[in-house]
């Protein structure tokens, strides 16, 4: 009885990757669904990339130091350090803070000038509860955020306070 070996089909060599279909067929790969599935890969993360990057830009103002408006009607000077959808952050904090007189008006004095009050610039961080000097504001009770001017009166005041006088 002779016996018979079956042995499966070989594929030739070939000097390329050559790939076994089910069939037992050999195939070569398709280079050209490789650079096309390279190419949509490589888009995907450029577009989520630049997508991520606008949500969490960094501030985006040109000057140093900005106002920002709440809806509840304060406004913080500082440096916007960075803004997304969600949240502004603002870095070295000041915020103006009326002070009105302890006493009385005198006879000679204006009503409206005692109602009035002295307007001071408060650095956050000076206050009871001892706040850090960093605010993340939600951004849906931002109002608008405006650049200020290096000559203005406000910009003036943080310089001299910084500087000491």
């Amino acid at each position: 009885m002779p016996s018979e070996i079956n042995h499966a089909p070989q594929a030739p060599e070939t000097s390329s990757p050559s790939l076994v279909n089910r069939r037992g067929s050999v195939s070569k790969p398709n280079h050209g669904a490789i650079q096309v599935i390279a190419i949509v890969i490589v888009a995907i993360i450029v577009i989520v990339s630049w997508m991520w990057a606008s949500q969490n830009k960094l501030s985006g103002f040109d000057k140093d130091w900005q106002a920002v408006f709440l809806t509840n009607g304060q406004v913080y000077f500082g440096q916007v350090k960075a803004q997304n959808s969600a949240q502004v952050i603002l870095k070295d904090i000041y915020y103006l803070q009326v002070t009105r007189p302890l006493q009385q008006t005198q006879e000679g004095q204006e009503q409206a000038d005692a109602t009035q009050g002295e307007l001071s610039l408060v650095k956050l961080g000076n206050e009871l509860h001892g706040p850090t000097d960093n605010m993340y504001i939600n951004r849906d009770h931002v109002l608008f955020i405006e650049d200020l001017k290096d000559d203005s009166n406000v910009v003036q005041a943080i310089d001299n306070y910084k500087t000491g006088q």
